[in-house]
């Protein structure tokens, strides 16, 4: 078999090809980037690489980017002798594969967005004059960059301009770069053990947001409840509904004092929501001059699923308060299918009321977890007591006590269970704030005591009913003294997809401190591990979308429908204050694989006006390092490198046969990098090179950046496309490159205006969808074209496929 292509020169030689061409034909470079240019840490593929073995335990390729990788390879190497071959097979393998490596991003220059980024990886400098003295002829094949073009005859300036400036990183010395060798994939810590975490801006602008709940019902919608008595409606692109889903503000009762712990506290939907369309929720109000606590059950409107039908109120339960403060807030459906209702103390201080408090007194509503049945109650009670409740049958005690001897407990949650083993479901978790030492997190069971007020944490508070032989309390899995935190804000045990590392990680905070915390229980001695939770520091979180700070007053966690994990905090901790921002929580350690976690929510039909969410946080404290750089490494050689040629030669060009995966070094590791600079550019032109494929659009009247006409870049100038054969195949691709999720209209016929200003540089193109730039889709060649500016092309883009109603 001989495959030459243009004119050629070929030898025979044992390849997978049966013979090598060197070639005279340029073959144009796929414009592919690593995956991890998605500004996502990386990942364990799900099925091992066949290409980039070195990388099969732990980067940022999957099979799929390893297949196109290998692909390419044989493309390149296609064109080349056996000298060339030879000589150049290794090196164009390693840099191929470094968009698979956990370092691509930094290899690549992604850290900075507001730079291009690089088509081959940062080269150490010794490595590049290897591979320029041996294999400068690769340098077109594996790049479209038009200064390395312009430059690639002069060794020094190639290797200038793929030079790093921070040398740490560059390929290959960082494979053996201890300080960057360890724990890779790991949740990282600092050397005080913090775990160091980042956050997404989801929602700001809130009133004390307390609560933020799914409705489990498909649409991956999430409820932000204000404390003053406001619902608002998120869709999964963070855009909220200008009508609030629930405004009850007139009934409930709370002012603008700091610290005010009376309002709207709690909010769940019924687990069959989505068929039954109800909801519950829990608030202060003022009765003549007495103040209680209400429960109230509610009905989605049957005109809007977006708005609560205020008139389907019904009061389940009111329980009178005697103090202001230690209202408790907490509802939550349990995996039974019954409503747990958490109430506080009654306030004051010390639980004073009675002869052993509210908490202890099982005839008292009031320092207990209650638990009814609210299914089938339009006819007849509004709510059941279940059967096994633990105290139905003892005199005197009332029978929706599930269980008693709570303070405050402020934020529960209901564990999924470990997404294969389903360990640990169904547990709930609660956060008990503590009087004047400890703060407490403890895991409700049936008819158990939990200590208040006989006890705070695990000391005695009051000393006579401590000693009490009949107390037989719960301890906490954990308190921690008020030097680390004066009032807890229980969170949630994470069991999302997209963070693994964090998964059984139960994590919350405290309101005063402003502190985030970890548990993780040891299954071997049943304890549970604390590790505070800190911030990235350096370039941790140091990629578009990502901060590393927060407002000091954590209310409240949560997790979406996904499992993802939340919390929302404020800056002034008053009802009445806009200050409150939602966060998520993200690891920057590690992700999940692409595509593993994909959803597809629901379609919302929207009746009202969508606000744009426009984050307002930004990444503080990126620290700088000192000019000290350490002492080139030598360029060592790697095993997995030969053998992988070697039996390259063995495959042949049916990319389906599997490739051998034994390796004889382990992938490169990874630690914090504290103290390193932001990245600079130590390219020799003073301004960046735009990539040829680049996309913008332009000539919308309102200057919205979602839509208007297609301009794209190529080889150094901006042109329109004509609309011949524009479809939403095509405007998918160009909505993709931009960042949204969906292309929503492909605009024909200049809808956008007329570009007559820039030439037609594209016509009939023909997309599959899929391809990364509409260079990739067949097209009739580059400035040719039977069409005129009236026909030029636009898009209309979005990040939901709702339909809005106007």
């Amino acid at each position: 078999m001989r495959r030459c292509y243009g004119k050629a020169f070929c030898l025979p030689w044992l390849s997978p090809f049966g013979i090598l061409c060197f070639s005279t034909l340029w073959v144009a470079p796929v414009m592919l980037h690593p995956q991890c240019l998605d500004f996502k840490p990386p990942f364990r593929p799900p099925r091992e690489l066949e290409f980039c073995v070195m990388y099969k335990e732990f980067g940022c390729c999957d099979y799929q980017k390893d297949q196109e990788l290998m692909s390419k390879y044989y493309q390149i190497m296609d064109n080349f002798d056996y000298h060339g071959y030879a000589n150049c097979a290794g090196f164009v393998l390693e840099l191929l594969c470094q968009e698979c490596s956990p370092y691509a991003a930094h290899l690549f220059d992604a850290e900075d967005p507001s730079t291009p980024d690089r088509t081959i990886p940062g080269l150490c400098p010794d490595y590049c004059s290897q591979f320029w003295n041996k294999c400068s002829s690769t340098i077109p094949l594996l790049t479209d960059d038009p200064h390395i073009a312009k430059v690639k005859a002069d060794q020094t300036r190639v290797c200038q301009y793929l030079a790093l400036d921070d040398v740490d990183y560059c390929y290959p010395h960082l494979l053996s770069n201890q300080k960057l060798t360890q724990n890779l994939g790991r949740v990282q810590s600092d050397t005080d053990g913090c775990l160091q975490l980042c956050l997404e801006e989801v929602a700001n602008g809130l009133q004390n947001p307390l609560a933020m709940v799914h409705a489990n019902d498909g649409t991956h919608r999430f409820f932000v409840a204000e404390q003053v008595g406001l619902v608002w409606t998120y869709l999964p692109d963070r855009s909220k509904l200008q009508k609030p889903f629930l405004n009850i503000t007139k009934a409930v009762l709370t002012s603008s004092w700091e610290g005010d712990e009376r309002g709207f506290l709690g909010l769940t939907f019924h687990p069959m929501y989505k068929y039954n369309g109800k909801l519950y929720v829990y608030y202060s109000v003022e009765v003549g001059f007495d103040e209680r606590i209400r429960i109230s059950e509610f009905h989605v409107s049957a005109n809007d699923m977006n708005v609560v039908d205020h008139t389907s109120e019904r009061v389940i339960l009111e329980i009178d308060e005697p103090a202001s403060n230690h209202n408790g807030g907490q509802l939550l459906f349990a995996d039974d299918g019954y409503l747990y209702i958490f109430t506080g103390d009654g306030g004051m201080a010390g639980d004073p009321f009675g002869k052993f408090g509210n908490a202890q007194n099982k005839s008292a509503l009031l320092g207990k977890v209650l638990r009814i049945d609210v299914d089938d109650n339009e006819r007849g009670p509004l709510y059941r007591v279940p059967p096994d409740n633990p105290f139905i049958h003892e005199r005197g005690a009332r029978p929706e006590i599930y269980a008693y001897g709570v303070r405050n407990m402020w934020r529960c949650s209901v564990d999924r269970g470990d997404f294969h083993s389903k360990e640990g479901k169904g547990r709930i978790f609660c956060g008990d704030v503590g009087q004047n030492k400890f703060e407490e997190i403890d895991i409700i069971e049936k008819g158990r005591n939990y200590g208040w007020r006989a006890k705070e944490g695990f000391s005695c508070y009051d000393k006579k009913l401590c000693a009490n032989s009949s107390l037989d309390d719960v301890l906490p899995i954990y308190a921690y003294p008020h030097k680390m935190g004066k009032s807890v804000t229980g969170g949630y045990v994470y069991r999302g997809c997209e963070y693994p590392n964090l998964n059984g990680m139960y994590i919350f905070g405290d309101f005063m401190s402003g502190r985030l915390m970890s548990l993780q229980e040891d299954r071997n001695t049943g304890q549970w591990d604390y590790n505070e939770i800190c911030m990235g520091m350096g370039l941790t979180c140091a990629f578009p979308g990502l901060i590393n700070n927060y407002h000091q007053y954590i209310i409240s966690f949560a997790e979406d429908e996904a499992g993802e994990l939340y919390f929302m905090s404020t800056g002034v901790p008053s009802a009445t204050s806009p200050s409150g921002v939602v966060y998520k929580l993200v690891d920057p350690s590690r992700r999940a694989p692409p595509r593993q976690c994909h959803y597809d929510p629901l379609p919302v039909r929207v009746k009202s006006n969508l606000i744009t969410f426009v984050p307002q946080e930004t990444l503080i404290g990126v620290e700088l390092s000192s000019n000290n750089q350490p002492e080139p490494q030598p360029t060592e050689s790697y095993d997995w490198l030969q053998e992988l040629i070697d039996r390259l030669g063995e495959l042949g060009p049916d990319l389906a046969t599997p490739l051998p995966t034994t390796t004889t070094t382990k992938p490169p590791r990874q630690s914090r990098r504290k103290g390193r600079r932001r990245k600079g550019k130590s390219r020799m032109e003073p301004g960046p090179e735009l990539q040829s494929g680049r996309v913008r659009l332009s000539g919308d009247e309102e200057g919205r950046s979602d839509r208007g006409r297609v301009e794209i870049y190529i080889n150094g100038e901006w042109g329109t496309v004509c609309d011949d054969l524009w479809t939403t195949k095509n405007a998918a691709v160009v909505c993709r490159q931009l960042g949204f999720r969906y292309a929503l209209k492909a605009a024909k016929n200049s809808e956008f205006g007329e570009g007559k200003d820039i030439r037609i540089l594209l016509d009939d193109v023909q997309c599959e969808g899929t391809e990364s730039s509409l260079l990739e889709c067949k097209h009739a060649g580059v400035g040719t074209h039977n069409c005129a500016h009236y026909e030029d092309a636009g898009v209309i883009c979005g990040n939901s496929d709702y339909v809005v109603q106007v």
